[in-house]
């Protein structure tokens, strides 16, 4: 309970900085969470095909 207190303070935190930042660098941070978690998945989808095939 005390995480999902803490996550939904930091979303409002976040939010309200969006709220009040530029629009060219909120879609700037925007792609680059995106790409962030785009590498992140390929990295993942990449290992754990690896440590399957080498079973």
């Amino acid at each position: 309970m005390l995480f999902l207190v803490a996550a939904l303070m930091l979303l409002g935190v976040v939010l309200g900085t969006v709220a009040h930042a530029p629009l060219p660098v909120t879609a700037a941070l925007a792609v680059l969470i995106a790409v962030w978690l785009g590498v992140f998945a390929l990295r993942e989808h990449h290992g754990r095909r690896r440590r399957h095939s080498a079973d």
